[in-house]
């Protein structure tokens, strides 16, 4: 027995349907589908596409998480199906903020769906956020103003590209760019232009089927009361910065 099988066993028996009448549903025979539940064969990807529609459950979770470990109310669905995200709640019922520290960073591309890594990271409560799923995002580095090192920008979770508004700003999270805070571009078919406020970065653009998450900016808790000082044209610190940008661009590449 694999752990898919032992997944879609369950769903199915939670379901109360007869593995002929999913057979039925699935457009395949009863014996082909017994071999997926008893682990002797594989599902092909069509059907694993099947599956997981029918159940309303990604295909990630099916083959890499134990849905009987797993409070399926408690998660959110992105378009598609393509991912699920745990969701804290408090005895009060009120959702927590998940913060995504910097050293949490990089685990994060790889456990944004897993229940166990989202629980181990701290976690706050703010109630003026009102309804939605928010998260807690770390700065590293540079990022637009007001935003310095250290500061977490919580942003809420946006459940489709339709919800999506050209000038505001949003944490996308892709496996090529990783983690970024931009501010969205004119929109385009199936493409975001993703623009920095600071004139020297230079805008560019990421297909959508490349997003695995996208974050609404809702607020900024910072630990510095400091003004932010221009860039003069010409200075030193402008000619740091574009070659930065420079060499940003070619790591893109």
């Amino acid at each position: 027995m694999s752990l898919f099988s032992d997944n879609i066993r369950s769903l199915r028996l939670k379901k109360k349907i007869s593995q002929e009448k999913l057979a039925e549903t699935l457009l395949i025979t009863r014996g082909r589908y017994v071999k997926y539940e008893d682990g002797t064969s594989e599902a092909p990807y069509e059907i694993l596409k099947r599956i997981s529609q029918y159940y309303e459950v990604s295909i990630d979770i099916l083959l890499c998480a134990d849905v009987r470990k797993i409070k399926m109310d408690d998660l959110v669905k992105l378009e598609n199906n393509r991912l699920l995200l745990p969701v804290m709640v408090g005895n009060d019922g009120e959702n927590f903020i998940e913060i995504v520290t910097q050293k949490a960073k990089a685990g994060y591309m790889n456990g944004y769906s897993d229940s166990e890594y989202i629980e181990s990271l701290p976690r706050i409560s703010l109630p003026f956020l009102g309804p939605g799923l928010h998260r807690g995002f770390t700065v590293e580095g540079d990022s637009m103003p007001p935003h310095e090192d250290g500061d977490v920008i919580v942003g809420r979770y946006v459940e489709s590209l339709n919800e999506l508004k050209a000038g505001r700003t949003y944490i996308i999270i892709t496996n090529s760019e990783g983690i970024v805070y931009k501010r969205l571009g004119k929109d385009k078919n199936n493409v975001l232009l993703l623009e920095s406020d600071e004139s020297f970065y230079s805008a560019y653009e990421v297909e959508t089927s490349e997003i695995e998450q996208i974050w609404e900016f809702k607020c900024n808790l910072g630990k510095k009361d400091t003004k932010r000082q221009n860039v003069i044209p010409g200075s030193v610190e402008e000619m740091f910065i574009e070659l930065k940008n420079g060499i940003r661009r070619l790591e893109r590449k």
